[in-house]
């Protein structure tokens, strides 16, 4: 017996036919095949209900299973094992994945599944094992199946053949909408934000009776996305956009509550589909961020009532500030709306209102099946009360013919002949009860026909008049929006156009003082009433071991320029100084600015906002009478460490920094009296790295105090060390080359102290402030301050005690 199998082929044999194929079509046919299966059967919701297969098939399982909102929860794991031997064979996994999702109130707006037990958290949380969680529908799930069992939707073979599955779902309302969907498949992605109910079902009605309408009219009634998780849509361009196209992006930021009086944030609803965990950890990221260093703290105390994110701010820092840059890094999201689902089988992009044309459409197909389904089984129970209220008038007939008929076949067949009935007819004469032929049960099934008459004729008005029909799905919608609809959750604000910092700072005048040890702050002018002259002030400042050195009269928007004892610059704006009260010490200046420890603040200087640089100059005096002037636009651009501005000598130190114009006069005054005027022009312009040029000529044991700018139409306001103060005529010192000795600015020196200040007074200038350095701040009328000659002692203008003297003063 041979050992070869008949059935085996020959591998030798010639086939009798070759078909040669490029292989780039066969490729391109079969990834072709491959990214419709994904698209149909997997990644793409279908138009008319919003859902993939995956989502349709539990929901029809757990139907079949009898798992309605009524009824008891059954263990997710028997939900998953149905679906996936019946169904979908495709892994477990995914199908209670899909099932956890539609579980969740924080991804749906309406939650398809009523889940008992872990099924996740905005934190990340992954919900417990399918075996410890229970399902069973929700009441809006139940509703995505109503009238199944009515013939209104078709049925297609499941993947064995063994079963049928619904192609769709008959979705009482437009589910796509309301709960969205999203999903990547071979070439594209769709993403549908979910939207609220009530206000699509009212967009829906609307499209039905203007089915004309334009985009901007259904945005009346639908104005955007709704988010379960809440939140700010931040403009309506995008959402326009989306709608007419089928593709925008929306930015989404989070809501939050500034409480200024406990200097914090509190986030109280999060950007749709983010983490919580994650955004908290990306606040303490920014915060512990050279980016951001005005948050002390951040913690969550969010629970089963909602999201709370507590954002601790310093008391130094601007909450403003620290609000406009969480904005921007921390509490807005970009979400994509693309609106692509299967329409005929094929993937689409769809408008708004395409979306809205497909579902009403559907719906139009579902009530007009289910109106048939209803009219035949109506009208064939109709038909049998009519055979019974014939049989009703002639029972006698009917008893006698029963009761002579060799058997039911011959009985049925004569009652069908004398009576001309139908056969289901007769058949059921013949099983009537002899309790139904009472009086009572003949008017019962008088008032039967009368309604089933009256409802055939509904049915027929519906299937046949396209009007009715449309009302009575409206009648649908508004049933569905009584009973599950609830107000917009997410609020749709007006576009937030990037801001500076600056634009949520108003603009007020402050104070800013620089103590010895490099501690700053600013405070509202206001808080120093002007006084009369010869008053001790009021306290500005207290600091243990710290004396003031400096103040300035500024706006929150000036661009300030900030010189240390190293000649290097830095640069802060007004409002980024922080604001302290009148008794506070302030903050160190490392705190604010990339200085070195040892480093000190010297001079403050002013460039107002919009200030022309082209044509303006930083001029820099230093104590040993040297004088530097360079052009305004090279401090256009000071990085965070700052840059040099002048090279001092090891013994030499800034003094004062003024803004020029290139016309002015400079003046510079030495602690023991001496003031020299000369002009601008006389020190030319140099780079920031240059020395400067002499000045003025110091006698031994002198040095220069103060510098100002001024035109020979000001006044020059003296101030020395024992608050003593007058004011002269710029013209009464005499205009001479730099590098001179000067002239004599006081008469005498050991009576009113040295010089500690000169300010140039010009016709629009109001109030003086002086301050001293154990912190009393005086504001003083500056007419009461008396005109005088040059070399005048002047008057009293500060009561300064014994241990105290003034180190600086201020024009306003």
């Amino acid at each position: 017996m041979s050992s070869e199998n008949p059935q085996t082929p020959d591998v030798n044999a010639q086939a009798l036919e070759v078909n040669k194929v490029a292989i780039e079509n066969q490729i391109q046919e079969s990834y072709i095949d491959y990214a419709m299966s994904v698209i149909v059967s997997r990644a793409l919701p279908d138009v008319r209900d919003g859902m993939k297969p995956v989502h349709r098939r539990i929901l029809y399982k757990m139907n079949e299973l009898g798992l309605t909102n009524n009824k008891s929860h059954r263990k997710s794991s028997s939900v998953v094992g149905e679906t996936m031997g019946d169904l979908h064979p495709h892994g477990d996994k995914a199908i209670y994945d899909a099932l956890v999702r539609m579980a969740q109130d924080f991804s749906m707006w309406g939650p398809l599944v009523d889940g008992q037990g872990n099924f996740g958290s905005m934190d990340g949380d992954p919900p417990a094992a399918k075996r410890y969680t229970e399902a069973r529908m929700s009441e809006l799930g139940e509703t995505m199946l109503t009238d199944l069992n009515k013939n209104t939707v078709d049925y297609r073979p499941n993947y064995d053949n063994r079963l049928e599955e619904p192609e769709v779902l008959p979705a009482s309302f437009p589910n796509i909408l309301v709960n969205g969907s999203s999903g990547i498949a071979v070439g594209m992605t769709t993403s549908i934000p979910p939207h609220n109910l009530t206000e699509v079902i009212n967009a829906t009605i609307y499209r039905i009776q203007n089915p004309d309408c334009s985009i901007d009219e259904l945005m009346e009634h639908l104005p955007g996305p709704d988010f379960p998780t809440g939140a700010n849509i931040v403009g309506r361009e995008g959402i326009k956009t989306a709608y007419k196209t089928g593709n925008g992006r929306i930015t989404v930021r989070a809501n939050y509550e500034v409480q200024k009086d406990n200097n914090r944030i509190v986030v109280t609803e999060i950007p749709y589909q983010q983490r919580k965990d994650s955004l908290v950890q990306d606040i303490a990221e920014v915060a512990n961020s050279d980016e951001l260093s005005g948050i002390k703290g951040v913690r969550d105390e969010s629970d089963r009532e909602g999201v709370r994110i507590v954002i601790d701010v310093k008391s130094t820092a601007n909450i403003d500030i620290i609000e406009n840059r969480l904005i921007e890094s921390c509490f807005e999201k970009t979400i994509s709306m693309n609106h692509i689902a299967l329409s005929d089988g094929q993937p689409q992009r769809m408008s708004l209102d395409t979306i809205l044309d497909k579902y009403i459409e559907h719906r139009r197909e579902v009530i007009r099946r289910k109106s048939q389904y209803d009219k035949e089984e109506k009208e064939d129970r109709l038909h049998i009360i009519e055979g019974r209220l014939k049989a009703l008038n002639n029972i006698d007939d009917i008893v006698e013919i029963i009761r002579e008929s060799e058997n039911t076949k011959s009985a049925i067949q004569t009652i069908k002949n004398n009576y001309g009935l139908t056969e289901e007819q007769a058949k059921h004469i013949t099983r009537m009860r002899l309790s139904s032929l009472t009086s009572l049960k003949r008017d019962e099934l008088h008032d039967e026909k009368e309604k089933l008459t009256q409802e055939v004729r509904n049915l027929n008005s519906i299937l046949n008049n396209s009007n009715v029909l449309d009302d009575e799905l409206i009648v649908e919608l508004e049933n569905i929006e009584k009973e599950h609809g609830r107000d917009r959750k997410t609020r749709i604000i007006d576009d937030y156009n990037s801001v500076d910092d600056e634009d949520l700072i108003p603009e007020e005048d402050i104070i800013v003082t620089v103590t010895e040890n490099n501690y700053v702050k600013r405070m509202n002018i206001n808080k120093f009433r002007i006084q009369q002259r010869n008053g001790k002030g009021i306290i500005g400042f207290k600091g243990r071991d710290d004396t003031l050195s400096d103040i300035s009269k500024i706006n929150t928007h000036d661009r300030l320029l900030m010189f240390t004892d190293k000649g290097d610059v830095h640069e802060l704006k007004g409002y980024e100084i922080p604001e302290s009260t009148r008794q506070a010490h302030g903050t160190n200046a490392v705190n604010l600015l990339d200085i070195e420890k040892d480093e000190k603040i010297k001079s403050v200087v002013t460039v107002k906002d919009g200030q022309n640089t082209d044509d303006n100059y930083v001029t820099i005096s230093t104590k040993n009478g040297l004088v530097k002037r360079t052009s305004l636009d090279e401090f256009n651009n000071i990085w965070e460490p700052g840059i040099k501005a002048i090279t001092l000598e090891n013994d030499d130190q800034i003094v004062n920094v003024s803004i020029t114009d290139g016309a002015n006069e400079i003046m510079l005054a030495s602690k023991n009296g001496k003031v020299i005027r000369f002009e601008e022009s006389e020190v030319r312009d140099t780079g920031r790295s240059s020395k400067g040029v002499q000045g003025i000529n110091l006698e031994k044991n002198d040095q220069v105090v103060s510098m100002a700018t001024c035109s020979s139409e000001d006044e020059l306001l003296t101030i020395t060390k024992k608050g003593i103060g007058k004011r002269s005529d710029v013209d009464d010192y005499s205009l001479q080359s730099r590098k001179g000795k000067g002239t004599k600015g006081v008469r005498e020196i050991d009576k009113t102290g040295e010089i500690s200040d000169i300010c140039t007074v010009k016709d629009n200038n109001k109030n003086a402030i002086i301050a001293s350095c154990e912190g009393n701040i005086i504001r003083v009328d500056l007419s009461s301050i008396s005109k005088y000659s040059r070399i005048s002692n002047g008057l009293k203008v500060m009561n300064i005690e014994d241990d105290d003297y003034v180190v600086s003063s201020s024009i306003e």
